[in-house]
C-alpha cells in the first residue's frame, strides 16, 4: 500500500519567492524602476508581483509617492524577515558553491579609503600566494550598522569592540602629516612653514557621514597640535575645501590642487614613490587613535581565514 505524504501547510502557505524577491528589491531601492533594473526585469513585472504579494498578505506594503515608495508598518515587518532570509540563503549557497569549485571565499570589511589606498595595490601578492582563496570585500564608514546577516570574517577598523564573537588585535596608531606633490611645493615655497601651510589651499577631511569611533583630526586640530591657530588665516587666503571622501582629497592632491593631511598607512607608499612629498617635517602621532584587526572567533581553526589574518598583520 502506498503511503501518501501529508501536505506541508508551512510550504503551501508560503508566498511566492519571486514576489518576495521583487518586494525586497523595491524596499531596498525605494523605487520600482531601480528594483526592476537590479533584477533585470520590467517595472510592470515588479508592480505585478508586489500587488500579488499584497493581495496574498491582505495588507499594503508600500506608500506610493510619485516614483518613490516607502514601506508601511506591515512592509517594514515583512522586509526585516525577508531580507534576513535571503541573506542567509545567499550565504549558504555561496559556501556550497565555493566548496564545489575548490575555492574558499573569505569576507573582509574595511573603510573605502583603506580598501582603495592600502589594500588594492597589495592584493596581487596575497592572491599569488593564495590561489585557493577568493575575497569578498565590504566597505563601509559605519561598522555598527550593517545589513542583517552580514558577518565578515575579518574587520579592519578603529573600533576595539564591534560585536560579540570577535577578537581584536591592535595594529598601529595614526601618524598624520601634510602632503602635496613635488610640483605644487615648487610652485608654492611658502608651504615650508606651518604659517605658510595655514594660509594655503587646504583640502580638509570632514567628519560628516563617517562613523565617529575616534577623535577626528582635521586641519584645525592638526595645526593646533603645533600651536598654530587656523582661525588666523587671512581673509584673502585661498579656498578651504571640505569633503568626507578621502579618496577624492588624495586625488585632488595628486592633481596639484592643494595640500591635504596624509594618514601614513594610506599615503606612505605614495611618498616613497616620490608622487607626494611632505612640505614640513612636523607630524601628529595620534596615540588615542588605534587601528585593529578584528577576527571572527568561529574561524580560529579555519586555515584559509588564518592565512588572510596573518598576511594582513604581516603587511601592517
Amino acid at each position: 500500500m502506498v503511503k501518501h505524504t501529508e501536505p506541508d501547510q508551512t510550504l503551501i502557505k508560503m508566498p511566492s519567492l519571486r514576489a518576495v524577491k521583487s518586494f525586497v528589491a523595491a524596499a531596498k531601492y525605494q523605487n520600482f524602476t531601480r528594483a526592476a533594473e537590479a533584477l533585470c526585469v520590467t517595472q510592470a513585472a515588479i508592480s505585478r508581483q508586489i500587488r500579488e504579494l499584497e493581495t496574498y498578505l491582505g495588507a499594503e506594503l508600500f506608500k506610493r509617492a510619485g516614483r518613490a515608495v516607502e514601506l508601511t508598518a506591515a512592509g517594514a515587518i515583512f522586509f526585516d524577515a525577508a531580507q534576513l532570509s535571503f541573506v542567509n540563503i545567499a550565504q549558504a549557497a555561496e559556501r556550497i558553491r565555493s566548496r564545489n569549485v575548490g575555492k574558499r571565499v573569505l569576507t573582509l570589511c574595511c573603510s573605502p579609503a583603506f580598501s582603495a589606498m592600502w589594500l588594492a595595490h597589495r592584493l596581487p601578492s596575497f592572491f599569488s600566494a593564495n590561489p585557493d582563496v577568493d575575497l569578498n570585500l565590504i566597505t563601509t564608514q559605519n561598522f555598527l550598522s550593517m545589513e542583517p546577516g552580514v558577518r565578515p570574517d575579518i574587520f579592519i577598523t578603529k573600533m576595539a569592540k564591534i560585536r560579540a564573537g570577535y577578537r581584536s588585535l591592535p595594529m598601529f596608531h595614526d601618524v598624520i602629516y601634510p602632503v602635496c606633490t613635488p610640483r605644487y611645493l615648487e610652485q608654492h615655497p611658502e608651504l615650508g612653514s606651518l604659517e605658510g601651510l595655514r594660509d594655503s589651499v587646504l583640502l580638509n577631511l570632514s567628519p560628516y557621514g563617517r562613523s565617529q569611533v575616534a577623535e577626528h583630526v582635521d586641519w584645525g586640530v592638526w595645526l593646533a597640535f603645533h600651536d598654530v591657530d587656523i582661525e588666523a588665516r587671512g581673509s584673502d587666503s585661498p579656498h578651504f575645501f571640505n569633503a568626507n571622501d578621502y579618496n577624492m582629497l588624495v586625488q585632488m592632491v595628486l592633481n596639484h590642487q592643494g595640500v591635504a593631511l596624509g594618514w601614513h598607512h594610506l599615503v606612505g607608499h605614495l611618498v616613497e614613490q616620490g608622487l607626494l612629498v611632505r612640505p614640513v617635517p612636523e607630524q601628529v602621532v595620534h596615540k588615542e587613535s588605534q587601528h585593529y584587526l578584528t577576527f571572527n572567533e568561529d574561524k580560529e581553526d579555519d586555515e584559509a581565514c588564518c592565512r588572510l589574518r596573518d598576511w594582513l598583520m604581516e603587511q601592517l
